[in-house]
């Protein structure tokens, strides 16, 4: 019983996998609050971009 104990106090794997977790976790939130933040500035420059592109493949088609 002894030897039982002293294996399972040892024994990392689910720390390891625990740590993983939270880890993941917080590189979730910091992407969620990162979006957050920035959502507005991503969405004026993407649609500067979609601008930009429309507008270069109407020269180029002669549209």
């Amino acid at each position: 019983m002894r030897r039982l104990v002293i294996r399972f106090v040892k024994d990392q794997s689910g720390a390891t996998a625990i740590e993983y977790g939270l880890i993941a976790a917080m590189v979730a939130v910091g992407i969620i609050v990162a979006l957050t933040s920035f959502g507005g500035s991503l969405t004026s420059l993407f649609g500067s971009v979609q601008t930009r592109a429309g507008g270069a493949m109407d020269a180029a088609t002669g549209g």
